[in-house]
């Protein structure tokens, strides 16, 4: 851990800025000091549940009252580019929720802003950071499973829409459905321990099979899939499935896994019991035999991205997620919705 120097935080949108607050307070050298959303009903509640003075109904009232050295961006999709390039432009570093935002267009711009003010640019990928992940991340980077060439990754719900009406379902808010949505994580995460392969060219579908009559049956807006699949291909020649879903009917509430196989051994980290704790193996052979080995993670709580992020900062250490990997994750999303649309393969270029 780091010398005595504190960063000095703000969170922008406190719906899913709640788990931002909770992350940053868990490292003793951070301190959240405002908030900005325009509820004022829950910026109250949330200023108090979190004890942080500094609240404001915007941020750019935030930013021009406050000196940052972070600020976490917990906004619908559409604004995460506008309000990023903000606190870039106040000199701040930025935890962007993912995705990273509405296309690659817009996230190449984040990161140019980045680079021009000298500041770093992280993507809550959050789902990495768990403790089964990290157990098997570095699994992987012993060296166990020798070369990856294909996986399945998936997210799927049985019934589990937003509310009809709200921004999840509004593609003009949200860029997409559950692929942008939930499939963002599970591609992520696979990329990840597949050390983030250069994409090639996508197939894709999406339908709306079940939100969108019960959406027209309730006269609300749902203009996003309910279902998203894709095949990715990539420049080593590995292949990778991404299956997400708010509305499928399966046995499971709900379903993560991410396989991968490798040449020496295959993983597998899934959800338990349809909810959000989660396990991870190994498959492989030892002497002819086939072994299973069940990852056993340390009892200790994972360190949240915000720790991760707030230590690199402190330390002068790369951080994870960075902007780079975020918007390889949304060139791939491009893809995938583009062919959906068109029905053919689209091929990404390096």
């Amino acid at each position: 851990m780091s010398e005595a120097k504190k960063l000095r935080v703000g969170v922008i949108g406190l719906g899913m800025g709640r788990a931002h607050i909770q992350g940053w307070q868990e490292h003793p050298q951070v301190e959240v000091v405002a908030l900005a959303d325009p509820d004022a009903a829950r910026l109250e509640l949330v200023g108090d549940e979190f004890a942080v003075a500094g609240r404001y109904a915007s941020a750019e009232a935030m930013l021009a009252a406050e000196q940052l050295d972070v600020v976490s961006v917990c906004t619908p999709n559409k604004f995460h580019k506008q309000l990023t390039l903000a606190a870039l432009a106040a000199g701040c570093h930025v935890l962007c929720e993912k995705p990273m935002a509405m296309d690659a267009d817009e996230g190449r711009e984040m990161l140019e802003a980045a680079k021009d003010a000298g500041k770093r640019l992280m993507i809550n990928f959050s789902y990495r950071f768990s403790a089964a992940s990290r157990a098997l991340k570095t699994q992987v980077d012993a060296g166990l499973f020798g070369d990856f060439y294909f996986g399945r990754s998936v997210w799927h719900r049985r019934r589990g829409m937003p509310g009809f009406g709200g921004w999840f379902g509004t593609k003009a808010l949200a860029g997409g459905g559950p692929l942008i949505d939930l499939g963002v994580h599970r591609l992520d995460l696979a990329l990840w321990l597949m050390g983030y392969p250069q994409p090639t060219w996508v197939m894709g579908s999406s339908y709306n099979a079940i939100a969108s009559p019960l959406a027209e049956k309730a006269g609300k807006t749902f203009d996003v899939e309910d279902l998203a699949a894709g095949f990715i291909r990539f420049e080593n020649g590995a292949t990778l499935v991404l299956e997400a879903s708010w509305a499928a009917n399966i046995q499971e509430e709900e379903l993560m896994e991410t396989r991968l196989l490798g040449t020496q051994a295959g993983l597998l980290q899934k959800n338990l019991n349809g909810g959000y704790t989660f396990d991870a193996h190994v498959f492989t052979e030892v002497n002819g035999a086939p072994v299973d080995m069940h990852l056993c993670p340390p009892t200790k709580l994972a360190p949240s991205a915000m720790f991760d992020y707030a230590e690199a900062i402190l330390t002068g250490q790369p951080h994870p997620a960075g902007g780079e990997q975020g918007l390889v994750v949304m060139e791939i999303l491009d893809a995938l919705y583009a062919s959906a649309r068109s029905g053919a393969p689209v091929q990404i270029q390096a």
